[in-house]
C-alpha cells in the first residue's frame, strides 16, 4: 500500500517566520519527504520558494545576507498612494530575481498553496494557481506596511489575518498528515503587565496608535488561530523556540537565532516526527 502523504503548514510571523527555514533543515538532512506545502505570510514566502526547489542551504543563506540593515533597506520604497507605508515594487523585483516572473503553481516541484484575505468581502482565499510571485505578494500584504495587492477582482492582504497556519489548505492538497509549525509569541498577546507606552512591537518610526493596532490585530489573528486549530487539528504542532521579544518585524536583524531556533526544535522534536512517518509508511 502507498504510504501516506505528508504536508507541512508554515504559519506567518515575519522575522520569526524564518525559524520554518531551520525546521526545513533538519526534515532535508533526515531525508523526510515532504509532499505538500501550505503557507501564510512569512510562511507563504518560505513554502513558495521551497516548493520551487530552492535549497534550505539557498534560503538560509539569502536571509542571512537580509539581516544587514543596509540590505535589507534596499528593499524599501516609500509609497506614493500612502495606502501602505511601503510600495512593494523593490520586493517584488526581488522575488522575480529569486523565482522567475513566469512561475506558476503548476511548474513547482511540490504542490503548494497559500492564503490571502480578501479585505473586501472578509475571507480567505486559497492561491493555488496562476502566478506564484504574485500569489507571494498577496500572502504577505501586512495591512499598514503594504497596500492590498490585486489579484483578479479581489484585493488581497496578509493570509495570517484569516488563517495563519493553513493546516485545513495542506489537508485540501491531499496531505494525510499534518505537521504544522507555530511561530508566534505568546507575550505578543499577554504582556507582563507593565505601561502601554512601554510596549515595542514596531520599529520607532511607528507612532503608538500604530503599536495599539498592531496589537489588537495579534490578539484577534492568534485567538482565529486557537479555533482554526481546533476545528482542523495537525497532528503535531512545532513551536521554534526563540525569545518573546524577537519581532516579528525588527527579528530580521537576528536572523541566525531564529533560524537556529526552528532547527534546534525540529532537532528535539525528531523522535516524534519519525513516529509519524513510520506510522505513514505502515499505512
Amino acid at each position: 500500500m502507498d504510504r501516506q502523504r505528508l504536508g507541512l503548514a508554515l504559519g506567518g510571523g515575519g522575522a520569526r517566520g524564518l525559524a520554518h527555514i531551520g525546521v526545513l533543515k533538519i526534515f532535508e538532512q533526515e531525508h523526510i519527504p515532504v509532499d505538500y506545502l501550505s503557507g501564510s505570510s512569512m510562511g507563504g514566502v518560505i513554502a513558495a520558494a521551497y516548493g520551487a526547489g530552492v535549497s534550505t542551504k539557498k534560503l538560509e543563506a539569502v536571509a542571512l545576507d537580509f539581516s544587514n540593515p543596509r540590505k535589507m533597506m534596499r528593499l524599501m520604497d516609500a509609497n506614493p498612494l500612502r495606502r501602505g507605508l511601503l510600495d512593494g515594487k523593490r520586493v517584488r523585483a526581488y522575488l522575480v530575481d529569486q523565482l522567475s516572473l513566469d512561475l506558476q503553481f503548476d511548474q513547482l516541484n511540490i504542490p503548494v498553496a497559500l492564503t490571502a484575505t480578501d479585505c473586501l468581502r472578509g475571507e480567505t482565499v486559497i492561491l493555488n494557481q496562476g502566478s506564484v510571485i504574485d500569489a507571494v505578494m498577496a500572502t504577505c500584504a501586512f495591512p499598514g506596511i503594504f497596500q492590498a495587492f490585486k489579484i483578479g477582482e479581489r484585493w488581497l492582504l496578509d493570509g495570517g489575518m484569516l488563517n495563519n497556519i493553513p493546516v485545513s489548505v495542506v489537508k485540501m492538497l491531499g496531505a494525510q498528515v499534518v505537521i504544522a509549525v507555530d511561530v508566534t509569541s505568546p507575550s505578543q498577546v499577554s504582556e507582563i503587565p507593565m505601561e502601554l507606552d512601554q510596549v515595542h512591537h514596531l520599529p520607532p518610526i511607528f507612532p503608538q496608535i500604530a503599536e495599539d493596532i498592531y496589537q489588537a490585530s495579534m490578539i484577534m489573528t492568534n485567538e482565529i488561530t486557537r479555533i482554526r486549530l481546533k476545528e482542523s487539528p495537525p497532528d503535531l504542532v512545532i513551536y521554534p523556540q526563540m525569545p518573546d521579544e524577537i519581532s516579528i518585524f525588527t527579528g530580521f536583524f537576528q536572523t541566525a537565532e531564529i533560524i537556529a531556533a526552528g532547527e534546534s526544535t525540529a532537532r528535539q522534536l525528531l523522535p516524534t516526527i519519525v513516529q509519524l512517518i513510520e506510522k505513514m509508511h505502515a499505512s
